[in-house]
């Protein structure tokens, strides 16, 4: 098979292909090369569609139907014969298909490559210099189409979105810092008063001067109270008096930040219709926005759904994780993971548990997401409550009793007054033991013969 048309060559000599190392000598030249194989058939492309259409399929492993069509007719005459393929997946469907005996071994690989080497010599009439502009033509069609419907590209938009996501957040983070130090030395009590930072900068882009505060209307941007506050600071105000240009500029100013958060806002609903779009699941357990990161850190859905979930949980820590290795400390527990709603809301004494429990389920709702043909997010919510459900489990663990088994949970029992009547036990007052210790007449002259006898024994034994 060839770039503008589809070659099929018959073998002459099969002996020397088992010599597989000395294969390559064979076609060294093309005189060599066609005592090995001959041109059996020839079909040419109509145009750069259908190449591109023939090249793709190929690509892919898939049987075309100019290249059905010529197997039909040229191979099933000969159906006693192999034909040798260079792909494997390629020969599964020629076989079951057309029920062809299809070969591929190291040897296949080795004899494509010679023709491939000689290929100018095994066609007549065909120059080098139009075969070469051919092949590049081919591929230049091929990388675009590749390029433009390659599922594995999709998730490109994923990891630019949330680039740009945190791209935003430095600038918006740097621009409302000078606003505030800026308008600060003007006015300086309306930052203690406005403490969020988008309706602070509307407000100065609405009224400028403070001395137009108290002639100013800002109840669509601030509540009641706080603008009757905002009016009696301005009257007594400690600021410096700045020019008109300064505020002007401070205005501008004002007018990209509210600019930046309106597409910040909109680049957000876009990054989160995207991932519901690409990976539901995955989003459903984590949430779009470490979704989203989890994807930029692998680079694709697919490097991430090859990664195995301890990897997962660590994916953001590499850094800390080989220091940790490096100097024999405890490994961090969780990476990128952390800022998922379900390990936040944990005590911190369950998040090591509860970020090894998620990993493990983010892991297998990646892969669905990344391998599988469905599209609903109903594997993630099944796993999101399993996750939830082993999480207050761990939260009522901390609440059984101290004593007992430790099974039951502590339960407050209602309070019941509950008087007995008790009989005093005389018995009790006696300190005498109820057994007499005295010992008998008859056991002390008996212990007294046994001391006589051991004593006279004794004196006769010194004698």
């Amino acid at each position: 098979v060839c770039v503008f048309f589809f070659l099929l060559l018959q073998v002459l000599n099969e002996k020397k292909l088992q010599e597989v190392d000395s294969l390559w000598k064979e076609f060294e030249t093309p005189e060599k090369a066609n005592k090995i194989v001959k041109l059996k058939h020839f079909e040419k492309f109509q145009d750069t569609t259908e190449a591109l259409a023939a090249s793709t399929a190929l690509v892919e492993g898939k049987l075309s139907k100019n290249l059905k069509k010529i197997l039909k007719k040229i191979v099933a005459k000969d159906a006693h014969e192999q034909l040798a393929v260079a792909d494997a997946k390629l020969g599964g469907v020629i076989k079951d298909k057309l029920n062809l005996s299809c070969i591929h071994s190291p040897m296949v690989t080795e004899l494509m490559r010679g023709i491939r080497s000689q290929i100018e010599g095994l066609i007549t009439g065909l120059p080098s210099r139009e075969m070469a502009a051919m092949c590049l033509g081919l591929a230049h069609s091929l990388s675009r189409y590749k390029l433009k419907f390659s599922p594995d590209k999709v998730d490109t938009m994923i990891i630019q979105a949330i680039s740009l996501l945190d791209d935003l957040d430095k600038e918006l983070n740097n621009y409302i810092m000078r606003c505030r130090e800026w308008y600060g030395w003007h006015f300086p009590e309306l930052g203690k008063i406005i403490t969020d930072n988008l309706t602070y900068c509307k407000c100065v882009q609405k009224v400028g001067d403070r001395s137009n505060f108290a002639s100013s209307d800002v109840s669509d941007i601030l509540p009641e109270e706080i603008e009757e506050d905002v009016k009696a600071a301005a009257e007594i105000s400690m600021g410096t008096e700045v020019s008109e240009e300064d505020i002007n500029n401070i205005i501008h100013l004002c007018d990209q930040v509210v600019e930046i958060s309106e597409y910040r806002t909109q680049l957000y609903d876009y990054l989160k219709n995207r991932m519901m779009a690409i990976a539901p699941n995955l989003t459903v357990m984590v949430g779009e926005l470490v979704g989203a990161r989890l994807i930029a850190h692998a680079g694709s859905l697919l490097n991430l759904a090859k990664h195995p979930a301890s990897t997962v949980q660590l994916l953001g820590a590499e850094k800390a994780l080989f220091r940790a290795l490096k100097t024999k400390r405890d490994t961090p527990k969780f990476g990128l993971i952390y800022h998922a709603s379900l390990v936040g809301q944990t005590n911190t004494k369950n998040k090591g548990k509860i970020s090894r429990m998620l990993a493990a389920k983010t892991a297998l709702t990646i892969r669905y997401d990344a391998l599988g043909e469905d599209t609903s997010a109903e594997m993630g919510a099944e796993n999101r409550l399993k996750v939830e459900t082993r999480l207050r489990l761990l939260e009522e663990r901390g609440m059984r009793r101290i004593s007992g088994t430790g099974k039951a949970l502590a339960r407050a029992d209602k309070y019941q007054n509950k008087s007995e009547i008790k009989v005093f036990d005389p018995s009790g007052d006696s300190t005498l033991p109820a057994v007499s210790k005295k010992r008998k007449i008859q056991e002390v002259e008996e212990q007294d013969t046994e001391v006589a006898v051991k004593a006279k024994k004794f004196k006769a034994e010194m004698k």
